[in-house]
């Protein structure tokens, strides 16, 4: 499908085709690292390949998060797919479904590779002579960036890593390059470190100047963000006195992991956290705003809200967004599975395959601001019955059709991130802006209806699209083509900081306070909900919820799975919270879409059952690199 959208820094694509191989060929032919770092031209060319091997966030099978803890899934056509067979428990050493360490094929290289690409460059950069020092130093922080930011992946993603703090030299003995895994606290220092030197350095801009040529590269605010973030993780329960690791043991005998919980940690995440913030605020990043939102019609208060919330993720390079993943961006590829037909079609157009179950759908509050579980006034065991559309829900629901309570009553961001049978879904066709927001188009996905199974395969697992990944600015032209937008994954964006922050303050206090609640309001409130205080007080059966630290550990963990769902945050997080093992031993269900029948359809089926045991918290090491290299330990279980 065509693209509305192009990315333009350094002419990136074209760079990547040319650069991606540069140093993988035979070393008799490969030009002299002279030639790669002759002038400009060329040394632009190595920074385009350093950030080009940044993990691929938009990607299924690319991606841990976005199948990982199955907080989406696909149909049961499409569950030979890499990224569903991980997070289905099909991984293996002899074969790494998601395989950074050593590295599958062209869109999973090894981030080691990457790494040993970024040594290259730092030890290369200052040979160049058409280059003045701002930007040779620039250059350098932001190539130390990616070196951070893809060592702290391979310790989320594998725990104890190998740092490669230098480059090792071609003719080193083989033994020379067969390095150890170090303790994990030892790998989280050496991150920091580079993230110290690159904030001392005062190289990074503030923000981008040059929005024709430089988007997509990192600032001064991603970098503060990324040091909260791994600090976040150094002091979370998966990486702070882990004694489920105790007999986990490195080349000394000794554990990987530090066995003795260090609580001040949290203080220096918190503390980081607020000059994140600080920062952002200074380069005028913030939470996007209806104020923000350009309406091409007038719109409800209601709509326009949904869409603000929408837009905060696929509005391209918005006020919210603190470093955009753009090495592979969300094109047509992520957005056609996330967007259902609606109207009558002949060809498929988009195949709307990416499901979100009841797990994820039910995780987001009710009107009040509070889990439905909890809500005095929500018909909570009444929620699978069926109920008709009304004036009050004409917004986000077909008056007069009928759909599930669950879908009824439900808080802004469950409209803005969700798509189901029966709700209104603003924008995205030639036909969806009409004078009145309540007749936008709608799904209809009961069998035989225009949203549902076009051919084998092509159809939503659950009844649930995640709505939110679809840029409000792809554009049906007719019912068989759509023009797409595409726009950066939001790898850091001012949301995640703001709950980060409200996570280690609550952390580090003896009780949750007014700091505490500060940040996590100004999440709710731009989702049009009230205070955590005042919202559990008034209508939930644990009103003191958000008095204790337990308590509000609980709201914090849920207010982050509902702002960054489908966004493949939540497998991170509930790994490094050590929630996982308790939370995805489930039944993955949706609605029985396979049903014509209004009862029928609205049954719940069960599509897959989730499994997790203690060895998933981390990949394993591929069977190939251990043999490769002997002194590496293989993590527990695998």
């Amino acid at each position: 499908m065509k693209s509305l959208y192009k990315y333009s820094w350094y002419s990136i694509i074209a760079i990547f085709l040319l650069s991606c191989d540069y140093l993988e060929v035979v070393p008799d032919n490969v030009a002299t690292l002279d030639n790669a770092f002759s002038d400009r031209y060329t040394t632009e060319k190595y920074l385009a390949t350093c950030y080009w091997g940044m993990p691929k966030s938009a990607g299924w099978n690319e991606n841990p998060g976005i199948f990982g803890a199955l907080e989406m899934v696909f149909n049961k056509e499409g569950r030979s797919e890499g990224g569903m067979r991980f997070g289905l428990g099909e991984d293996s050493p002899t074969s790494a479904l998601i395989n950074y360490w050593g590295g599958t094929g062209d869109m999973i290289r090894s981030l080691y590779a990457g790494i040993r690409e970024c040594n290259t460059f730092l030890e290369n950069v200052d040979k160049v002579q058409d280059l003045n020092k701002y930007e040779k130093e620039r250059m350098k922080a932001e190539v130390k960036m990616i070196k951070a930011y893809m060592h702290f992946y391979l310790i989320t993603f594998y725990g104890p890593i190998c740092p490669l703090r230098e480059s090792i030299p071609i003719n080193e003995s083989t033994q020379g390059v067969r390095v150890y895994r170090e303790k994990i606290d030892d790998c989280f220092s050496y991150v920091l470190e580079l993230l110290d030197e690159i904030i001392t350095s005062e190289t990074l801009p503030l923000a981008i100047e040059n929005r024709t040529t430089e988007l997509g590269r990192f600032t001064k605010p991603a970098a503060y963000m990324l040091k909260a973030k791994v600090l976040v993780y150094w002091a979370s329960p998966l990486f702070n006195g882990n004694t489920d690791y105790n007999s986990f043991l490195d080349h000394n005998g000794e554990p990987f992991f530090n066995q003795t919980y260090d609580a001040t940690r949290w203080e220096k995440a918190a503390e980081a956290c607020k000059e994140a913030i600080d920062i952002c605020t200074a380069a005028g990043i913030r939470l996007y705003q209806t104020s923000d939102f350009v309406a091409t019609k007038p719109q409800s208060d209601t709509t326009l809200l949904i869409n603000t919330l929408r837009s905060a993720i696929s509005e391209r390079w918005n006020k919210e967004l603190i470093w955009g993943n753009s090495s592979y961006p969300v094109n047509w590829g992520l957005q056609s599975p996330c967007l259902p037909r609606l109207e009558q079609a002949t060809s498929a157009s988009a195949t709307g395959r990416m499901s979100v179950p009841f797990s994820t759908v039910e995780i987001f509050y009710s009107n009040k601001g509070i889990p439905i579980n909890e809500d005095i006034t929500y018909p909570y065991a009444d929620r699978y019955n069926l109920r008709t559309g009304d004036e009050e829900h004409k917004y986000v629901i077909q008056k007069g059709e009928q759909t599930a309570v669950l879908n009824f009553d439900r808080e802004p961001r469950y409209y803005s991130t969700l798509g189901f049978d029966r709700g209104k879904w603003y924008g995205n066709s030639y036909k969806n802006y009409p004078d009145d927001d309540a007749e936008a188009l709608y799904p209809k996905n009961r069998f035989g209806e225009y949203s549902s199974v076009f051919q084998p395969g092509e159809y939503n697992a659950t009844g649930y699209w995640p709505k939110k990944l679809v840029s409000i600015n792809t554009m049906f032209r007719d019912p068989n083509s759509v023009t797409t937008e595409t726009y950066p994954f939001p790898d850091m964006r001012f949301a995640d900081l703001l709950l980060l922050c409200a996570e280690a303050l609550n952390e580090s206090k003896e009780a949750p306070d007014n700091e505490v609640y500060q940040y996590i309001d100004m999440v709710r409130a731009r989702a049009g909900l009230k205070g955590v205080v005042e919202s559990w007080a008034n209508y939930s059966n644990q009103p003191d919820k958000p008095r204790t630290k337990a308590g509000m550990r609980e709201i914090i963990h849920q207010e982050r799975k509902i702002e960054l769902a489908c966004e493949g945050v939540y497998y991170w997080d509930s790994h490094r919270w050590k929630t996982a093992l308790k939370e995805q031993n489930r039944l993955i269900q949706g609605w029985n879409v396979n049903a014509s029948e209004l009862e029928d359809y609205y049954t719940i089926t069960t599509l897959y059952t989730q499994k997790f045991t203690y060895r998933n918290y981390f990949a394993p090491i591929p069977e190939n690199d251990l043999v490769r290299n002997p002194q590496l330990v293989q993590n527990p279980g695998w």
